[in-house]
């Protein structure tokens, strides 16, 4: 079982940035591949990052390619996803994410934690 706590998020104006955290306790997660998803009221789930669990491939969103960055430190069992030149359209519930395997796809993800609040004020 993995646990897993975001944290990092809140207001902030268009153009500004935050970092979301993910911290993972419970069963290693070193052989996992880490994923940042987000959510508005009324829509699904969408993918926004993910990283191999070695850090080597990381694959993003095409709304987010070039503004956000997606790390992990093994060492510390978190994930990070810096958010650079944040637009009003990325006001959601961010969540990290859990798999086996590096994927883009909600339902290949096992472990979820429980979300954290982004929003950017034009």
């Amino acid at each position: 079982q993995v646990q897993l706590v975001a944290s990092g998020g809140g207001l902030v104006q268009a153009g500004g940035s935050l970092r979301l955290s993910c911290a993972a306790a419970g069963r290693t997660f070193t052989n996992k591949a880490m994923g940042w998803f987000r959510q508005t009221p009324g829509k699904e789930r969408e993918f926004v990052a993910a990283i191999s669990w070695a850090g080597g491939i990381t694959y993003y969103a095409d709304s987010v390619k070039g503004r956000f960055t997606i790390s992990r430190d093994n060492a510390k069992n978190t994930v990070y996803l810096q958010m650079n030149s944040l637009k009003p359209e990325d006001t959601a519930v961010y969540y990290c994410a859990a798999s086996s395997f590096l994927s883009r796809t909600v339902v290949d993800y096992n472990y979820w934690g429980q979300g954290t609040q982004v929003t950017v004020s034009s």
